[in-house]
């Protein structure tokens, strides 16, 4: 028979081959993550899209403005459940109410009802489901306080797959539904099967940028968003409307760290004709928090959005999982306990437990704060929970991982422990979305640039972990003196990226930059798998396998 390649090794051979063929632009070959590590570029900054703030939408603009009348739906939005049998749909009836004296709607007052089905003319279908209001509350002389509209959420399932639905929702009786709108289910899970085209933003906020991107998003037509926290900043205002520029130094004379949320009404008014139709996935970041009177937080944010937590057995907005075609998708909480001894890393190691590679090759991870970046703004700053959490996922072979927080755009070579790495994650950030505080410029390693460590704590979760590197190009420091190895490109503008994944093996990343042509890329790069060559769950003596695949790979 003579010597023969191993199957698997083979398939990925003939498949490299394929894309290297087709992955072709302007007759230009794009890279692979086999071609890496490559060494580390940065973009010089550009004048054009560093202006330092960007600038809110008013109130006034018309795209913010309540277009409905009585109790008809508006903020309408689709999002995913766990599988593709089921998805969403969410909405608000009823005007919100800001001052002192409020007096909260009725939620049971309007029905939650969704009419569905395969043609535009003939919904044969209906699901209802359940409805809520929040509260924003501030006991304090001169705070206004707030109460939502009322919030629907319906779940629609037994859907068909990949298949196209009309809908309509409100409250029939009333009579008061909404206009008819249509979306795609995702994917049956299996490796064959993929959305064409996921979206990946961060740290949106509602400015003129924010537009922009939005609209070079939607230009790109994606199936399913993925929005990496920091949605609205509605905390950037007091409650009287009064905007400021920054978090860490706005209203320091204040009782309690206010919050102006009718920004979220207008966020999702704006939304509404993109978020109607294609799913949006939200994980939440430090601009959710929004505490109030009695310590709650995130209130609005678990209130507004939809979430597979049942179904995903999180029984938490702040962390679930969800499959889109052969893709599982694992969205953590960086501001709740991350520690080995909590009730999410144990629902994370379960989750990842279930997960079927020959079902769902690809594994996606999402939160808002990144642990690989070389920005100054946020340096370190999620370094407790990298330390906790790591270790599992690289075990289990997580592929990409997304974050915001940092406003700017970065993707990394494959990394673990702040080590190259061939079977360590590519983890990109993309907190450019646009928001109003300023965008990330100064990193690190520049001249002057490494923060004071004692600047890095976790201010919310509590810990100090970011202490100085024992080995490697920066022993004994607490920052890189040059771009650190495990970052590959780096670069300061606002943008959105694109995930294509297109088999078990390949998927193709790009990042668009909001000053260039709809059509044109950033950076763009085919991340591949090589599972015959890194494992993809815990096993006995780990390290000594995986010295042997660095030595194969590299």
């Amino acid at each position: 028979m003579g010597n023969r390649a191993p199957l698997p090794l083979v398939v990925a051979t003939i498949s490299l081959l394929l894309w290297s063929i087709a992955g072709l632009r302007g007759g230009r070959r794009i890279p692979t993550t086999l071609d890496g590590p490559f060494e580390p570029v940065t973009v010089p900054l550009d004048g054009r899209v560093a202006r330092g703030h960007a600038v809110d939408l008013p109130a006034s603009d018309f795209r913010l403005q309540r277009k409905v009348t009585e109790l008809e739906p508006e903020q309408i939005s689709v999002s995913l459940s766990a599988t593709e049998d089921s998805v969403w749909i969410s909405w608000v009836t009823g005007e919100f109410q800001i001052g002192k004296d409020i007096e909260p709607l009725d939620p049971t007052s309007v029905a939650s009802v969704v009419r569905y089905g395969n043609s535009k003319k003939l919904l044969m279908y209906e699901a209802t489901g359940y409805s809520l209001i929040y509260n924003q509350l501030y006991p304090f002389e001169g705070l206004q306080n707030y109460t939502s509209g009322i919030i629907h959420h319906v779940l629609l399932d037994d859907l068909r797959p990949g298949t196209k639905y009309y809908y309509q929702c409100g409250d029939p009786s009333i009579p008061a539904m909404s206009a008819v709108h249509v979306f795609r289910t995702m994917p049956a899970s299996g490796p064959k099967r993929y959305p064409k085209r996921i979206a990946v933003i961060g740290d949106l906020g509602l400015t003129y940028n924010s537009t922009s991107t939005v609209d070079h998003m939607a230009s790109n037509k994606p199936d399913l968003i993925l929005l990496v926290g920091d949605v609205t900043y509605a905390n950037l205002y007091l409650t009287n409307g009064t905007g400021s520029d920054c978090y860490s130094c706005s209203f320091p004379e204040t009782p309690i760290h206010e919050t102006f949320q009718p920004r979220w009404d207008y966020w999702g008014r704006y939304m509404e004709p993109v978020i109607s139709e294609i799913p949006i996935m939200v994980v939440e970041g430090n601009h959710e928090i929004e505490q109030q009177a009695e310590n709650k937080a995130f209130v609005s944010y678990s209130s507004r959005f939809a979430f597979p937590s049942e179904e995903s057995e999180s029984f938490s907005t702040f962390y679930y999982s969800f499959n889109a075609g052969g893709i599982h998708f694992i969205m953590l909480g960086a501001y709740i306990s991350y520690n080995k001894s909590g009730e999410q890393y144990k629902w994370l190691e379960r989750d990842l437990e279930m997960v079927d590679r020959t079902v769902t090759p690809w594994l996606i991870a999402t939160w808002h704060p990144p642990w690989y970046s070389t920005y100054k703004a946020h340096y370190r700053e999620a370094e407790c929970m990298r330390v906790e959490m790591e270790e599992l996922l690289y075990s289990y072979g997580v592929d990409i991982v997304f974050n915001g927080h940092v406003h700017a755009y970065e993707r990394s070579n494959r990394v673990y422990n702040y080590s190259l790495d061939p079977c360590g994650p590519v983890y990109i950030t993309v907190g450019d979305g646009g928001n109003r505080e300023k965008m990330a410029v100064n990193h690190a390693d520049d001249p002057g640039g490494c923060p004071d460590p004692l600047t890095t704590p976790d201010e919310y979760m509590g810990g100090f972990c970011a202490f100085n590197f024992t080995s490697g190009p920066a022993a004994g420091k607490f920052c890189w003196d040059r771009q650190p190895e495990y970052s590959a490109y780096r670069e300061s503008s606002f943008g959105h990226g694109i995930l294509e994944v297109k088999n078990e093996t390949h998927a193709l990343w790009t990042w668009h930059r909001n000053q260039d042509l709809y059509n044109s890329t950033g950076d763009e790069i085919y991340i591949v798998r090589q599972p015959d060559k890194c494992p993809t769950k815990p096993i006995t003596f780990q390290n000594t396998y995986l010295a042997e695949a660095s030595s194969m790979l590299y």
